[in-house]
């Protein structure tokens, strides 16, 4: 009798733990961080940051918030489209190179996924026109 109650709480606690297995989506980045290294002054410069959903829900992206203005960020798909399991998407970030120093900025990524808050990064440095 005791073998058998062991057996059915074991295969109870098999079940219990199975169902708490987290399925939701989750990004799967190429990179997160960018060098642009020199950027000379004056010049918007853009990076493409490539995902896909590499778990088993569609993720939905409901937020991609910038720090300051000089930072612009573009979403494909459009922020709140589910992106499927398996498939891919973008974050395009351009800066706006508009004063010579070094910089190094971040936006912050709200989504459906394990990671809820994820953080992309780009760096570099202006240097002024050459006259």
């Amino acid at each position: 009798m005791k073998k058998i109650l062991l057996i059915c709480s074991v295969v109870i606690g098999f079940i219990a733990f199975s169902a708490m297995s987290d399925n939701k989506a989750e990004f799967k980045f190429n990179e997160e961080t960018h060098d642009f290294g020199n950027v000379p002054q004056g010049k918007p410069v853009s990076f493409v940051f490539k995902y896909t959903n590499v778990g088993d829900e569609p993720l939905i992206i409901t937020a991609v918030e910038s720090t300051c203005g000089c930072t612009v960020p573009s979403v494909e798909p459009k922020q709140g489209t589910p992106v499927l399991k398996g498939a891919s998407g973008s974050i395009t970030l351009t800066y706006n190179a508009a004063v010579a120093a070094p910089f190094n900025k971040f936006v912050k990524i709200t989504s459906n996924s394990k990671t809820p808050l994820k953080m992309l990064y780009i760096k570099g440095e202006v240097v002024a026109a050459a006259n």
